[in-house]
């Protein structure tokens, strides 16, 4: 008996296989829930994560791929409608879908302003929305945000970036709070530098910069976070009780101001 046997899970932001979501994509497979996996990107990609996913669930038929805009009512819908169709119920949402742009503070467009808040924000707070009415009726589920570091710490040139995560950091907090009594546990994950291939291709082609980032980690070692494992994305997912405080992962010592402690 695997810990999610029989558990129903969406994971959004899922296309890349050296991303976050894949790798949680992953952990969740193999312990044993089923999955939706969502993603704004190559349909390929997403298809190459979902068969691997289905491999190490070992039911070919666990796993849907779905591509769409979650910034897009419409689309949320569909994701929770084809969700529900295919399994009958939704017990776990993993928000991890992002986007990051990089400009310095007075050079960024309204257009790219809007397009990051869809995407780290409003898609989140949608996807959150939607996928109660199943956990209502099922007496509880589990949803984790992934933020960042960058929502904590300000960094130059990551403003808007910075500024969704903070928002995502505090919309987790609001909705711990409001649906705990309902056995519904919400909860926020925020990584340091993982290695992805954004990351990895990020210090291949610009070292003197790559440098610089990591020299501005406390306590870093010049490492990167390998995403192979998972590991925090994933137990947040899982049968506990109780909640787990949102910390920055680059600097656990020191504690934020949380009202869930």
């Amino acid at each position: 008996m695997r810990p999610l046997d029989g558990k129903v899970a969406i994971v959004t932001g899922a296309s890349s296989p050296e991303g976050i979501g894949a790798a949680i994509a992953r952990r969740l497979a193999a312990s044993g829930a089923r999955l939706l996996l969502n993603a704004d990107g190559p349909r390929d990609s997403l298809d190459s994560v979902a068969k691997e996913c289905a491999t190490l669930h070992g039911d070919m038929n666990a796993v849907v791929p779905l591509v769409g805009d979650l910034s897009d009512p419409a689309a949320v819908a569909a994701m929770v409608a084809t969700t529900q169709k295919r399994f009958g119920r939704i017990d776990r949402l993993v928000n991890n879908a992002g986007i990051r742009m990089n400009r310095k503070f007075g050079e960024f467009s309204v257009a790219e302003f809007d397009q990051t808040v869809a995407v780290n924000l409003r898609a989140p707070f949608l996807a959150s929305q939607a996928v109660l009415p199943a956990m209502r009726r099922q007496g509880g589920g589990r949803i984790v945000h992934i933020a960042s570091q960058l929502g904590s710490v300000a960094y130059q040139t990551r403003t808007i970036y910075g500024m969704t995560k903070a928002a995502l950091i505090h919309l987790g907090k609001s909705m711990a709070l409001e649906l705990a009594p309902e056995n519904i546990q919400v909860n926020t994950v925020s990584p340091g530098p993982i290695a992805t291939r954004l990351i990895l291709d990020r210090h291949q082609n610009d070292p003197e910069e790559a440098a610089a980032r990591l020299r501005y980690i406390p306590n870093s070692d010049g490492a990167l976070w390998p995403t192979r494992g998972g590991r925090r994305g994933c137990a947040l997912a899982a049968d506990h009780r109780g909640v787990v405080p949102h910390r920055p992962r680059s600097d656990r010592r020191r504690r934020l101001h949380d009202p869930l402690n």
